[in-house]
């Protein structure tokens, strides 16, 4: 059952990529899950952790982030493509999304400076605590580097405010995580490709993924423990809207 659900979903989230532009109502989510609509709701954020219209959101921005940085269609152009009918609210959300304008993305070549990201977020100076924990794999031959990041939500967007990098399976440590609630994301691209820091990898690759979170980090807190296992997925927003940042800002830091 747990793997027709899954199906179900699948074909939903390829549908939504093939028509990015159009106005996607759950009702028609629903009907190519051939599921009613109280019950896709639940199973789609079953399988995602996200809700639908949030994942359909995360994918449009996506493409505009592709679009901007690929072609020379106009900001306008590019938000109808994505299903926008008003220009000024898509940038105005990729605004709130990104830390920059479209127009200013675009002359950055694709990468939001760091002042921009943290300003969308006030990163508390109280007491910092330290996450540690394991990283699995029922895969570890197909495993290459391990990207760990901490982010503020589920669907990560810029730049994580805390990120390690693994050369296998084993403990990690992310340390002077400030209070709140975050969100653990790790990845792993196949052997080879981890360098890969200048674009997106290709849309059909399936990579390993794990996500723990909320982890709600107090200003008491010393010392948290989370896991996460990494399993066999094909690209999802959560992946897509982070993999670059984590990827770049660790590779930078040096391996752990």
């Amino acid at each position: 059952m747990e793997k027709a659900i899954e199906q179900a979903v699948g074909r939903v989230i390829q549908t939504m990529r093939d028509n990015l532009g159009e106005q996607l109502t759950i009702d028609d989510m629903a009907r190519t899950a051939m599921f009613s609509k109280f019950h896709f709701s639940r199973a789609f954020q079953r399988v995602t952790g996200v809700s639908p219209g949030r994942f359909l959101s995360a994918l449009r921005l996506q493409e505009a982030k592709r679009l901007l940085v690929s072609t020379s269609l106009t900001v306008t152009d590019i938000s109808h493509r994505i299903g926008y009918n008003s220009v000024g609210t898509f940038s105005s959300r990729f605004r709130d999304s990104v830390g920059v304008s479209p127009t200013t993305y675009r002359q950055l070549g694709g990468f939001a400076p760091r002042g921009a990201i943290d300003s969308r977020r006030r990163i508390s100076r109280r007491p910092s605590a330290t996450l540690q924990g394991e990283v699995s794999s029922l895969v570890p031959d197909r495993l290459g580097l391990i990207f760990v990041g901490l982010f503020a939500d589920r669907i990560p967007q810029g730049q994580p405010i805390r990120c390690a990098v693994l050369h296998h399976p084993g403990p990690y440590q992310l340390d002077a995580v400030p209070p709140g609630n975050w969100y653990l994301l790790a990845h792993s691209v196949a052997a080879g490709l981890e360098a890969v820091v200048h674009g997106p990898p290709n849309a059909g690759q399936t990579l390993c993924v794990g996500a723990n979170g909320p982890i709600a980090i107090g200003p008491d807190t010393g010392v948290k423990r989370a896991d996460v296992q990494l399993l066999p997925r094909s690209l999802d927003p959560s992946v897509l809207e982070a993999l670059l940042d984590v990827r770049s800002v660790a590779l930078s830091v040096g391996a752990a």
